[in-house]
């Protein structure tokens, strides 16, 4: 059973070592069918190492944005997101093979789609790099897309790359403008603190202006009568 187990573990990592390094060669080889199961198993496994990852950047990464509890609970929700959903993505990703042109089914379009995950892992750690970070795993992930389309789907690289970079683009402009839109929100947010912190001094400081002029007037009239 251990030696199952083990087994089952270095083949999920050497598929995500070989996604990684040689991608063109992977997607060249790879079983257009088989079933559903195994990259199922391996789109949940890469989703618990990427959660794990998390706990770890949590705990020693600087400027890793979630706590540690909500690390810990990525081991558990990653996976089963990553099953769900996975099957989602995969069939958007068989619609745009389709309107392409591709002969291949659903199940080779769910494989190239869990495979390409491979590279979470990875992304995981360049997320926290602000701005770049996911930019860089966007466009990691096109060229896988336009890797599969070509070596799997049998697909032309220029259209392919038309398609998927004009995707690419339009999420790396979203995701710009999203990050833009928090550092600003968070700038208003640290004016609105500071205010609030010397908020009692700025009125204490406007009542004591008050009461001055008040007085000066006060005694001119006096002086006058």
């Amino acid at each position: 059973m251990e030696n199952s187990i083990e087994k089952n573990i270095k083949t999920i990592l050497n598929t995500a070592v070989e996604v990684i390094s040689n991608p063109a060669g992977f997607f060249h080889d790879m079983n257009k069918t088989g079933g559903f199961v195994e990259p199922l198993i391996f789109m949940m496994a890469i989703g618990g190492i990427a959660g794990i990852i998390r706990v770890i950047m949590a705990v020693v990464g600087p400027g890793f944005s979630i706590s540690f509890s909500q690390a810990i609970a990525s081991i558990i929700i990653a996976p089963i997101f990553a099953g769900i959903f996975g099957f989602a993505g995969a069939g958007i990703l068989f619609i745009i093979w389709k309107i392409m042109g591709s002969q291949q089914s659903f199940e080779t379009a769910y494989r190239c789609s869990a495979y390409a995950g491979g590279i979470v892992p990875v992304t995981t750690v360049l997320g926290i790099i602000p701005f770049l970070g996911p930019i860089l795993n966007l466009v990691w992930m096109t060229y896988l897309l336009v890797t599969a389309s070509v070596e799997v789907h049998k697909l032309n690289q220029k259209i392919s790359w038309l398609v998927f970079g004009a995707i690419c683009a339009v999420f790396i402009l979203i995701i710009i403008s999203s990050q833009l839109a928090v550092r600003r929100i968070n700038s208003e947010m640290g004016n609105w603190g500071e205010y609030g912190e010397n908020k009692e001094d700025v009125i204490y400081a406007k009542a004591n202006d008050t009461t001055e002029e008040f007085l000066k007037g006060f005694q001119k009239q006096i002086n006058r009568e």
